[in-house]
């Protein structure tokens, strides 16, 4: 299951931003902690690629990492905005997600990913 998507922009050529919604009811939350459930960090890396599949890489799979940070948890009910951008020539997608804090905005992690044909 995944999260509740609420709005999603097509901004530049190969940038897009999906405003998510995350339900306390999802898969990834339970036994995830007990305490403090947390969204960790194999669902926001599998939602990377489930939209960037879909909205900007189509054909390209994942083939490794670069410079991923996890700075901040995100917590059930949290809404988060995925930002990605795509460099074809590269073959790198880079990725954020920000928690939204009133009108504030703090990222919560971020990367790059390498993918490939």
């Amino acid at each position: 299951m995944k999260a509740r998507e609420i709005e999603r922009h097509q901004m530049l050529p190969g940038q897009a931003a999906i405003v998510l919604h995350l339900d306390p009811a999802l898969f990834w939350f339970r036994g995830h902690f007990a305490i403090q459930p947390l969204l960790p960090g194999v669902a926001q890396l599998d939602w990377v690629m489930h939209y960037a599949g879909m909205l900007l890489a189509p054909g390209f799979r994942f083939h490794s990492m670069q410079n991923i940070k996890f700075q901040a948890p995100l917590l059930p009910n949290n809404t988060v905005t995925l930002t990605l951008s795509w460099q074809e020539e590269r073959q790198i997608l880079t990725f954020s997600y920000q928690r939204h804090e009133g009108e504030a905005r703090h990222t919560a992690s971020s990367g790059k990913l390498r993918l490939c044909r």
